[in-house]
């Protein structure tokens, strides 16, 4: 097979780690020094071990993206984002927890979903993954029934700005949560695609931390 016709998608590997290690355990994500062949070669690498995320695009009928503004004490920057939240409760479906997130951070469900876009973070220091979904047909939750929201989330301030808005501020330099640039650069594309690209919200998610099986060798 040469250069020009290998595939061009992503292929996932079965890791041959011979050992696996948390180095450090954290309040919200570890660190694990894993040990693995890689043709022939025996390498030692850190990992953040990261459960996963799930993220939401909410549009609605007048081409308006729901954004939420949260501090990020990382970056030291109040960022404009869109409502997001880690897969961290057990054997959940990523489409339910990108649903329960739209509706605790942003007080508001939605009738229609489908994937956008799915990508990894930094895949040369953690295995996080995100799903980002479209969400459209958007409706307030209750004013009884909505999530108390704590620490950095009980300060959020949300706005509904035009996708083009949206799309200019990233081009402009004054966005920058990576979520936010990826979900509406793809989010506008496939707009001007027809919406074509959309995949139905329980498609498949090979990509996802959760198909660890550990130490292999």
């Amino acid at each position: 097979m040469t250069e020009e016709t290998v595939p061009l998608r992503d292929e996932l590997l079965t890791r041959s780690v011979t050992s696996s290690e948390v180095v450090f355990e954290g309040a919200v994500w570890d660190v694990r020094r894993d040990t693995f062949e890689l043709e022939g070669e025996t390498l030692v690498r850190e990992v953040v071990d990261h459960p996963g995320a799930v993220a939401v695009l909410a549009l609605d009928e007048q081409d308006r993206v729901l954004l939420i503004r949260q501090y990020r004490h990382p970056v030291s920057a109040n960022e404009w984002e869109i409502p997001a939240g880690l897969l961290d409760i057990a054997g959940e479906d990523p489409l339910v927890g990108a649903q329960r997130e739209l509706a605790e951070e942003a007080d508001v469900t939605a009738n229609e979903w489908a994937v956008l876009v799915d990508y990894f973070t930094s895949p040369g220091g953690m295995d996080e993954a995100i799903r980002v979904y479209l969400a459209r047909g958007l409706r307030p939750v209750p004013e009884g029934e909505r999530h108390q929201r704590e620490g950095e989330e009980a300060h959020l301030l949300q706005r509904r700005v035009p996708l083009d808005e949206v799309a200019a501020a990233v081009l402009a330099g004054d966005l920058h949560n990576s979520t936010l640039v990826i979900a509406t650069m793809t989010a506008r594309a496939s707009r001007e695609g027809g919406w074509t690209s959309l995949r139905p919200a329980d498609s498949p998610w090979p990509e996802h931390p959760g198909r660890r099986d550990g130490p292999t060798g």
